[in-house]
């Protein structure tokens, strides 16, 4: 499922106060909101994982069509990602999922630096700042600074 524009709008709004490190979006799907932070982001490297493959081949042809040459888009379990320091963590995934990630950055062999979550929570994290959307729901797009 693809975050909404407003969700995808406020992930960048809190990725301009993250530094200049890696962006790293976990679940990256069609591409909507790697390729709008490779766009707005052009000094910044900007990797996706995804599994499935039209998914993924789309994103790869936007890619290219946009010529986004700080894009990487990896077809791999982003739970085997190698994150690199100072790096941004960016998600939009079930609550399962984010216990996972939880997990994998508990293991202290990563050096990311901030956790961008659309709409769920990390369950093991206190966020240092939450927006909540002008939506139907009022979701809430998580901040945490690891």
């Amino acid at each position: 499922m693809p975050s909404s524009d407003k969700a995808r709008q406020a992930m960048l709004k809190l990725c301009k106060d993250t530094g200049n490190g890696e962006i790293i979006d976990f679940g990256s799907g069609w591409g909507h909101f790697v390729i709008a932070a490779a766009k707005t982001f052009p000094e910044r490297k900007v990797t996706g994982y995804e599994l499935s493959w039209v998914p993924y081949l789309t994103a790869y042809v936007l890619k290219l069509s946009f010529n986004l040459n700080n894009l990487t888009l990896k077809r791999a379990d982003f739970l085997t990602a190698e994150l690199s320091s100072n790096s941004v963590l960016v998600c939009y995934l079930f609550p399962g999922a984010m216990k996972a990630i939880a997990g994998k950055l508990a293991t202290g062999q990563h050096q990311v630096s901030y956790l961008i979550s659309n709409n769920f929570a990390c369950p093991t994290l206190t966020p240092t700042k939450t927006l909540q959307l002008n939506d139907f729901y009022h979701s809430p797009v998580y901040l945490y600074r690891l």
